[in-house]
């Protein structure tokens, strides 16, 4: 039986044990960051372990079983976690455990799969698994692989007449299903694309998602927000809910990536056009707390008093944006959602932060939020609202293969399922903020919504 709890003595040292409590507002030196940091790594190889003996080559392992299941594609592999997993441990120095995972992307990796895919999850996970692996190693292999896999993703495209992805595509006959989609599924491919343009010389990439941001945007309503459903073929919307969460929430982030990480000015203003109306419509103050409301589209009137933890993610893009004090405001609110259940549940209803939701599925949006407010201002209240995260994870989620689902967040109550996106966020977010490796430029750093790194990595 593994301890949860760690010992003073080898992380944090005698007479540091406030630190090892959730919500305690000591202060820390930066060797005890520094051994939070050894622990999400020592962490991050007994997991790789547990996949490599119980799933190798598999989507995503089972943790409490051992066994393991396919995602994206139904009745076939891919190695997600694998991939997911890769510029994370390059990153740790996990040198030979990345050396693994490139051998089995080279000699098995083949997406000419007769089955259908996620565009949208296609091309997050493993288009950018794939091109953060090439970032951190030059891996030329790597490059084609993605080059390949974005080749087979590329007809989604090409098929609307508006640039607007159809949501689903089969890997070799390029048969498309699911026309009516959403912003987030339109607009979360230029940071990836960008990158894969920029290393192989082919702008159809960057162009195609440059025109499917460019193609919702303009079809926002005249008080600036945008529906969370559209018929890609059409351009009808399809529902009157504006919301940051999903499925909206990469929409606003690629925005903005589209002008950190290509220098792209036409996303920079798009971005401060869609914040300008989320400010003004959508947020709402409850005494401390600051939440973003889910509202119709053309009106502003409010729909709901959900909030979505997938939400939790808008308070640092906030602040990358320029507006801290709203950014700021609105992760401490989340925080105190935290603080009330361990682990935030799936969502709550805002007036009194009730769980409507109670499943947690690994969600990193929070400790993304808090890494990117660091990034900014260096406080160290980031680094502790990440700790608590990191600590309520190590305490509830690890099970006997790996880290696990929460099928209740107020009982702790595990499910059996490990999502591949844990290998490459929260785990990544957790060492970079507690760890200052040289093996990172901080000040140059992108990450992607999947926390895929694609600028900022040092090569030896």
């Amino acid at each position: 039986m593994h301890n949860f709890l760690f010992s003073r003595r080898s992380l944090l040292g005698t007479g540091s044990a406030a630190l090892l409590l959730p919500g305690a507002a000591a202060s820390a030196k930066p060797a005890h960051w520094r051994a939070f940091g050894e622990d999400v790594r020592n962490e991050m190889r007994w997991a790789w372990r547990n996949y490599r003996e119980h799933a190798w080559g598999k989507d995503q392992i089972k943790p409490i079983s051992g066994g393991n299941e396919s995602f994206p594609l139904k009745n076939h592999h891919l190695g997600l976690s694998l991939i997911e997993a890769l510029d994370t441990l390059w990153i740790m120095g996990l040198d030979e455990e990345f050396r693994d995972g490139v051998d089995w992307v080279k000699a098995n990796l083949d997406f000419d799969v007769d089955g259908e895919v996620s565009v949208f999850e296609t091309s997050i996970r493993l288009v950018g698994g794939l091109l953060s692996a090439h970032h951190c190693s030059g891996d030329k292999v790597l490059l084609a692989k993605a080059k390949d896999l974005a080749d087979r993703l590329l007809p989604s495209f090409n098929a609307s007449p508006l640039g607007i992805p159809h949501r689903y595509i089969n890997l070799r006959t390029g048969a498309l299903r699911g026309p009516v989609t959403n912003p987030a599924e339109t607009g979360t491919f230029i940071p990836e694309f960008g990158y894969l343009s920029r290393h192989t010389g082919d702008d159809r990439f960057r162009a195609a998602a440059k025109r499917a941001l460019v193609s919702m945007f303009e079809r926002r309503s005249k008080i600036g927000l945008l529906a969370d459903s559209i018929d890609c073929m059409t351009g009808e919307w399809k529902s009157r809910r504006a919301t940051i969460g999903p499925p909206s929430d990469s929409y606003y982030e690629y925005l903005w990536d589209g002008w950190d990480r290509l220098g792209d000015r036409d996303c920079l203003r798009m971005y401060r056009a869609c914040t300008a109306a989320i400010l003004k419509h959508q947020s709402r103050r409850q005494g401390a707390d600051l939440w973003f409301a889910n509202v119709d589209f053309e009106t502003g009137q409010p729909l709901d008093a959900e909030q979505d933890e997938l939400g939790s993610f808008y308070g640092g893009l906030l602040a990358q944006g320029g507006e801290r004090a709203a950014g700021v405001a609105h992760t401490r609110t989340w925080a105190r959602v935290q603080a009330r259940y361990g682990i935030l549940p799936e969502s709550i209803d805002s007036t009194d932060m009730r769980a409507l939701s109670k499943t947690n599925d690994l969600r990193p949006e929070l400790a993304d939020a808090a890494f990117n407010h660091w990034l900014l201002d260096r406080r160290e209240e980031w680094r502790h609202l990440v700790r608590d995260h990191y600590l309520a994870m190590r305490r509830w989620s690890r099970a006997r293969y790996g880290y696990a689902d929460l099928a209740d967040v107020t009982t702790k109550t595990q499910s059996d399922h490990n999502p591949g996106y844990w290998w490459s966020e929260q785990m990544k977010y957790y060492y970079l903020i507690f760890a200052d490796t040289p093996r990172v430029d901080y000040r140059k750093l992108y990450l992607s919504t999947e926390g895929n790194i694609l600028r900022g990595a040092r090569r030896r």
